[in-house]
């Protein structure tokens, strides 16, 4: 007796490619869809033009961060090796094969690349420069988002306890002039905040 798998395994052997094609395409399709689908069951639900847009995210989160750094460190492997060290007679005799090379270069390079990492973290003022430019350039860091918990809620709240215990301290006489002078630049900025204005000068011009 032929059990289903194998009668299976005959079906698909006698199957012209045009066709077999074609099922395997519409298969990892469905099964992409079906993945997605089961993933967002966990979340709320959404039509099938939010699950494109998530998938469309998916797909260049997963590309450009994996796919393509795998895809460019074997092309940089290739392409040194039979551009040049293929052309270089010395360098050839220390690496006959490619497979050597590419294991070298992997052994070298990993702790290296982690080195230069850890460097540029940990030792040097890079991503302290980083870091700097984007809160200069960005617009967000001088003013609040259009809408949000920060401009529907917090900074509201935020107004309020100011006002709140600049009453209590002026009925009980503990501010000073200065103090009330205090009291009213910040009450400012925050109703500047608070009505989409920006607080501070923006150096998006700066070096």
């Amino acid at each position: 007796m032929i059990s289903p798998l194998t009668s299976y395994s005959i079906q698909l052997a006698e199957m012209p490619w045009k066709t077999l094609r074609s099922a395997i395409v519409l298969n990892y399709l469905g099964a992409t869809v079906g993945f997605l689908s089961r993933t967002e069951m966990r979340m709320p639900s959404y039509g099938m033009s939010r699950l494109i847009s998530r998938a469309w995210y998916y797909f260049r989160l997963g590309y450009g961060s994996y796919l393509t750094f795998v895809l460019g460190y074997v092309s940089t492997l290739v392409t040194v090796y039979y551009l040049a060290i293929k052309n270089i007679p010395s360098l050839l005799d220390v690496f006959p094969k490619f497979v050597p090379f590419a294991i070298l270069s992997t052994v070298i390079g990993v702790p290296l690349s982690v080195s230069i990492g850890w460097v540029h973290m940990k030792q040097s003022n890079l991503l302290v420069s980083e870091a700097e430019i984007s809160m200069e350039s960005s617009p967000y860091t001088y003013k609040l988002a259009e809408s949000g918990i920060n401009k529907d809620v917090y900074y509201p709240g935020v107004l309020l306890e100011l006002k709140v215990l600049r009453k209590l301290a002026e009925a009980r006489g503990l501010l000073t002039d200065a103090e009330k002078a205090q009291f009213d630049d910040l009450e400012q900025k925050y109703s500047t905040l608070l009505k989409g204005g920006f607080v501070g000068s923006p150096r998006r011009s700066a070096v």
